[in-house]
């Protein structure tokens, strides 16, 4: 191969966490280690090639002096090509130009037949490096303009375009661009999957201080609340204010915003206002399903939900949050005061799933078929019909003796209306 030459480039992650285990999955070290690697070899090569085939170069001296500033480049860069960092787009392009000297060098060192009959040029495949750099710095955008220069010196230095050239240039058009595309996909894995393990450890602290919180303080404030509801007097106004700063911390808990009579509970009492709902709000805004549920949760009922936000247009949370409400209503209706209930929370990407379920007795199903005759349309429409008009489905899953369960299904694509996230 005469020459070669490929990048395409594009810088680390911003969020890439620096000194910790998550920088362990990098996927650029090893890369650029491997192109310091290939430079050195490649310059030994040429090295080689060279003495063996001397005798066709009518100028002998010339080639020994570029050779020789071309090991002194070679090795006195290879701290550049380290890291993305240290790459910078002034080096790569030095790079490129000292291999390009090379190849229009071999028209004036080189007697012309040698040329004609495909010889090797001065830089032979150490002209590939400068391409691969530009691969691994900027991604296959910045190595197909790399190997089409290093192609067009080639044609320059022959004087036309032959089969062998032809064949050279292509192979390194497709093997910059190839390993310029490879290393954007990994580069945008690695940064998912930094963020994934970013999410997972926020979330294990987070549940960790869950339990402390729960533990401890969660409980003692539900004790203050009950104990002050059964004794009244400023004793249940204490206890009213134990039970909001209560629901206050399972909202942090759950990482939304607390919320009490529309506004933003902030430490030392202070608060501000948060932004209107209802009919002064786009039916289509974006809303955090999360904070609607979150005032939900309390002593006996328990909300589990993703880390990030689950964003519905406002109309279809809204929606979706009053029927959680009407399953939980039934849960006391059915269950009990005492009964204890769930609320989970799934962002399936293209849908949103909310499943209650409570430890009371369970309903029997001819119960609720009995119920909508006679009229009492708790579940028909308070839960079926809100999600029937979303577009989603509501099932209801009871074993007497075993609970009940309500599943609410929601999708993101209204059908024929397209997507609505």
């Amino acid at each position: 191969m005469r020459s070669g030459g490929s990048g395409n480039g594009g810088t680390r992650g911003p969020d890439r966490p620096d000194g910790d285990a998550l920088s362990q999955v990098s996927v650029e070290r090893p890369l650029w280690r491997a192109l310091a690697a290939f430079r050195v070899l490649a310059l030994l090569y040429v090295v080689a090639r060279f003495s063996y085939d001397r005798q066709l170069y009518v100028h002998p001296a010339t080639a020994w002096t570029y050779l020789g500033l071309l090991t002194v480049w070679t090795f006195a860069t290879t701290g550049q090509v380290s890291s993305a960092r240290r790459c910078t787009r002034t080096f790569l392009g030095a790079d490129l130009a000292a291999g390009l000297a090379g190849i229009l060098l071999t028209m004036t060192v080189e007697s012309h037949p040698a040329i004609v009959a495909g010889q090797s040029t001065l830089p032979g495949i150490w002209a590939a490096g400068p391409v691969l750099a530009f691969a691994i710095k900027g991604g296959w955008r910045w190595a197909a303009p790399a190997s089409a220069i290093i192609g067009v010196s080639n044609i320059v230095e022959r004087g036309r375009l032959t089969q062998g050239n032809a064949h050279s240039i292509v192979l390194l058009f497709f093997v910059g661009t190839g390993i310029g595309y490879v290393v954007e996909v990994a580069r945008s894995s690695e940064r998912a999957l930094t963020r994934a393990l970013q999410i997972e450890a926020a979330t294990h602290e987070r549940e960790r201080l869950a339990r402390d919180i729960h533990d401890s303080v969660l409980q003692v404030l539900a004790m203050v609340q009950r104990r002050g509801g059964e004794l009244g007097g400023e004793a249940a106004e204490l206890g009213r204010l134990a039970g909001e700063q209560e629901s206050a911390l399972r909202s942090l808990m759950l990482g939304v915003p607390p919320q009490r009579n529309g506004r933003l509970a902030l430490a030392g009492g202070e608060s501000t206002l948060l932004p209107p709902d209802g009919p002064h709000r786009a039916p289509d805004a974006p809303a955090d399903l999360k904070a609607l549920l979150a005032p939900r949760a309390g002593n006996r009922v328990t909300l589990s939900a993703p880390a990030e936000p689950v964003v519905l247009p406002a109309h279809a949370a809204t929606e979706l949050a009053a029927a959680v409400g009407a399953a939980l209503d039934n849960t006391r209706r059915h269950a009990g005061p005492d009964a204890h209930a769930w609320i989970l929370v799934e962002d399936e990407g293209d849908a949103v799933l909310v499943t209650v379920r409570d430890d009371g007795p369970g309903i029997a199903k001819d119960r609720l078929d009995a119920a909508e005759r006679e009229g009492r349309l708790g579940v028909a429409q308070s839960i079926r019909g809100r999600l029937t008009d979303l577009g989603g489905t509501a099932e209801l899953l009871c074993v007497p003796g075993q609970g009940a369960e309500v599943e609410l299904r929601v999708p993101r694509a209204r059908p024929g209306r397209g997507r609505t996230r």
